[in-house]
């Protein structure tokens, strides 16, 4: 879910700019996006066809400059396969609360600007910024970090998923939006 949403709203903003992709750490390999899963996509007006779940693979790791995980024991896995990736692993809560920091913080300066080499640079310099934020925002309740799994559990655990999710997700191209507004 977290990949097609935030796929299509950065594509919103700057078409063809971002690749996002999305892989399991102990994925079912090719199972189908679970129904509740689509129905909300569907409901946002996202497509869904054609999906099937991926196992994460060293491959995958060998150059993004972000990569987001749902919990920190995603993260940590993350990271043993590829320590270089450290300074550029989060879990997606844990950068929204970051973003909101630079936001705030008008001492630090986002790269800002819509042309392909703004957009490029600001997202190569993210990880370093938010970096900057980890230790002041950190949270209070380490599972405050996490997504909830909401795999073969109830309508609660999946409708709390998308609570912990969306405002998320939403903070992240808000942080986008401001930055290639601003230039």
């Amino acid at each position: 879910m977290a990949e097609h949403v935030l796929r299509h709203r950065l594509d919103e903003l700057r078409p063809g700019m971002f690749e996002v992709r999305s892989a399991g750490i102990q994925a079912l390999v090719a199972a189908p996006m679970d129904q509740r899963t689509q129905a909300l996509l569907h409901t946002l007006g996202l497509e869904s066809s054609g999906f099937t779940a991926r196992q994460l693979e060293d491959s995958h790791l060998d150059s993004p400059d972000l990569a987001l995980a749902m919990t920190t024991g995603h993260r940590d896995s993350l990271v043993a396969m590829a320590p270089r990736l450290l300074k550029r692993t989060f879990t997606v809560r844990e950068l929204a609360r970051m973003l909101a920091a630079l936001a705030a913080d008008p001492a630090i300066r986002v790269p800002c600007g819509r042309a392909a080499p703004e957009v490029s640079e600001r997202w190569r310099r993210l990880p370093q910024l938010a970096s900057l934020k980890r230790y002041a925002v950190l949270a209070t309740d380490p599972a405050a970090d996490d997504v909830v799994d909401p795999y073969r559990q109830d309508d609660s655990v999946f409708e709390q998923m998308v609570r912990e999710l969306m405002p998320a997700l939403d903070r992240v191209v808000a942080f986008e939006a401001a930055a290639a507004g601003a230039g």
